[in-house]
């Protein structure tokens, strides 16, 4: 009788390829090689992301990945689905004598970026790659919050756009990596290790202690 393996496959990469989308039209916007006119098809691609990476961050908390799982979560709802909502409503209003007071968006993205900060030890465990794509965007999101809160101009988004672009390339690469390094089981594209290797043996008899 044939066995039949039910447990998940991997859904980063897909959430990383939408990741990568939503940051090279960033970079597009940011750095003006598109115009403000392209906002409304940027929210359609960011809403496209929206689902994505919704199905994957409850798949990976299903496989018991805490860190991806929650922080595909959050970047689902707020990077792209309410990013992409709001490009599509600031380009409604655009002609509109109602002025939106964008500074909202700052405070947001400061809390992100915060929480992004805080989460970033746990990515030392993860492939080193995704970690650089976390600590390029733990760079770039802050600036992005100093943008919309007026601290900072908005002409120096093409610092924030130039980053995003390099975390959407190896966002890319990564994806690759690890959907053909797991189809032919073994490594095609190199994958590096993470920057830390440690089993968490102590740290799990602690944990069974506490709740004993």
């Amino acid at each position: 009788m044939d066995k039949h393996d039910n447990s998940w496959a991997d859904p980063a990469p897909a959430g990383l390829v939408a990741l990568a989308v939503s940051c090279f039209c960033f970079f597009a916007l940011f750095t003006e090689r598109v115009t403000g006119n392209a906002a409304p098809l940027l929210g359609w691609w960011l809403l496209g992301g929206f689902v994505i990476q919704l199905i994957v961050g409850i798949i990976e908390l299903k496989k018991g990945n805490t860190v991806g799982g929650n922080t595909f979560l959050y970047f689902s709802a707020f990077f792209m689905l309410v990013g992409g909502f709001e490009q599509l409503f600031k380009f409604y209003l655009a002609n509109s004598p109602f002025v939106l007071d964008t500074q909202i968006d700052g405070w947001a993205w400061l809390c992100l970026s915060l929480a992004l900060w805080l989460f970033t030890p746990a990515y030392f465990k993860s492939p080193f790659l995704l970690c650089v794509i976390v600590l390029i965007l733990d760079v770039a999101l802050p600036i992005l919050a100093l943008i919309d809160l007026g601290i900072i101009s908005r002409q120096l988004s093409y610092i924030p756009g130039w980053l995003l672009l390099l975390a959407g390339l190896t966002g890319i690469y990564l994806a690759a990596a690890i959907v053909v390094n797991d189809t032919f089981k073994r490594k095609i594209y190199p994958n590096p290790d993470p920057l830390m290797k440690f089993t968490g043996r102590s740290y799990q008899r602690e944990k069974k202690i506490i709740t004993e």
